[in-house]
């Protein structure tokens, strides 16, 4: 069978090295949370992050957004799986040889004026090799890890396997739609192309945004496992962090990333589902290079009507208004108490967008982003029964999720409630339909599954 279907020897394989660690975690945890029992969970944890740190592929993803996600996984889990970065060691010369030759031709290396030998990132999908064009371009060459399919379904199987052993504990969240959510989007993410054109379509949507920078996906360079695009010069959050940045320069990028996610979101119903650390660097002149556009969701305009209609309803204390957000969404069948549990979680998330005036984006003790909060909802929605969230809620929940965390490693203070109001000036969604369909087709982005 072909690597691009995927072949069974690979899934196996991989599932053989996973699955212990999914099951165990699964145990440890169904363990303390059921039985009582306690376990070492610091040294289990670090074994976790020790075997996934070295994994490619969305066990790694997973792993990642888990660890951003209040209440998601006990304490010392979630510390040592926060740690992990899209640095898995990168595959050699012989696979770069390899993977450029069944892409490009066995005259590949005449199609570039040069061509680093050693990756300079390393993902959960592929590595990245620094290029330059025969016209003097510099290029980021992105390539595509082998049997990556395999990986893919494997992964997915250890995903769902997971998601079913916590259903037995815990009732809390009905995951059927998540984990279909999740599948399709990691599978979109193996098809290079698309990601050209998703990355076509942000430098659409972005182009008069200030301190935000896109890359250009190179024509000819680009195939379904090798995606070559224009060089941004930047460095790391992390080492920009360590190297005391003041605090306007900590709420430049704040609202460089405030504006990258929602002025998408909010003018054209797309939004980028993975703001994790390793998908942006910090531009030379302090703004945002956005680097990776692999996970990428494309919203009914009504969703987002959805959105505005909660938060208006969340400022003016309207129940009833909340109740149809939640029906716009898709959140069916759900009783007023469970609309009561879910408007907790709300006011917590849109509290910083209805305060005019400067301010973190969370205040109060305790620096783990809205545990109690999610704690509270968690135990709310399990004593009542449950919910089913709509697939795409989940990229969303997930982007507001993991910016805030961003804001708060920042320290950034803004009026959120003013950046805000200036994304969503004049909404309307007829115009906004008009315009996400006209951007799609100018970017060649493909239709969803």
């Amino acid at each position: 069978m072909s690597e691009r279907g995927g072949n069974l020897f690979g899934e196996m394989r991989r599932m053989a090295r996973t699955s212990g660690a999914v099951g165990g975690i699964a145990a440890r945890i169904a363990g303390e949370r059921v039985f009582g029992i306690k376990t070492d969970q610091a040294r289990h944890a670090e074994d976790l992050k020790s075997l996934l740190g070295g994994l490619k592929g969305p066990m790694m993803k997973v792993a990642q957004f888990l660890s951003t996600v209040p209440d998601a996984l006990p304490p010392e889990y979630a510390k040592q799986l926060a740690e992990l970065q899209s640095n898995a060691p990168p595959m050699g010369w012989p696979f770069v040889r390899r993977r450029m030759s069944s892409e490009l031709g066995a005259d590949w290396e005449s199609k570039f004026k040069s061509f680093s030998r050693e990756a300079v990132a390393a993902a959960s999908l592929g590595q990245v090799h620094r290029a330059v064009l025969p016209d003097g371009r510099e290029v980021a060459v992105k390539l595509q890890y082998p049997d990556m399919p395999s990986v893919i379904e494997a992964d997915l199987r250890q995903v769902k396997l997971a998601m079913a052993v916590y259903k037995r504990m815990d009732n809390a969240i009905i995951q059927d739609d998540i984990y279909v959510e999740l599948t399709e989007r990691f599978r979109e993410e193996l098809d290079y192309t698309r990601e050209a054109a998703q990355m076509r379509l942000y430098r659409l949507m972005l182009a008069d945004v200030p301190d935000v920078n896109v890359p250009e996906p190179v024509e000819g360079y680009t195939t379904t496992r090798l995606l070559t695009m224009s060089w941004l010069r930047g460095q790391g959050f992390r080492s920009w962090m360590e190297g005391n940045p003041s605090q306007a320069q900590r709420n430049a990028l704040a609202t460089a990333l405030f504006r990258a996610w929602y002025i998408p979101f909010y003018r054209y119903g797309v939004i980028h589902g993975d703001p994790h650390l390793g998908n942006y660097q910090v531009s030379e002149a302090g703004g945002l290079n956005l680097l990776d556009y692999g996970s990428i969701r494309v919203f009914p305009p009504k969703f987002v009507t959805g959105v505005l209609e909660l938060y208006a309803a969340v400022r003016d204390g309207d129940d009833s208004r909340a109740r149809n957000a939640y029906d716009i969404w898709g959140f069916k069948g759900i009783t007023d108490e469970q609309v009561d549990v879910l408007n907790d979680w709300a006011k917590f998330l849109y509290k910083p967008l209805i305060e005019d005036r400067v301010r973190p984006i969370q205040e109060g003790e305790g620096t783990e982003f809205g545990r109690e909060v999610a704690q509270k909802v968690h135990a709310g929605l399990q004593r009542t029964g449950g919910v089913r969230p709509p697939r795409e809620f989940v990229l969303m929940d997930r982007s507001a999720i993991g910016l805030g965390a961003v804001f708060m490693r920042l320290g950034a203070e803004l009026n959120w409630c003013r950046l805000f109001q200036e994304t969503v000036a004049a909404y309307d969604e007829a115009a906004l339909a008009a315009r996400q369909a006209a951007v799609l087709a100018e970017a060649g982005v493909p239709e969803a599954r």
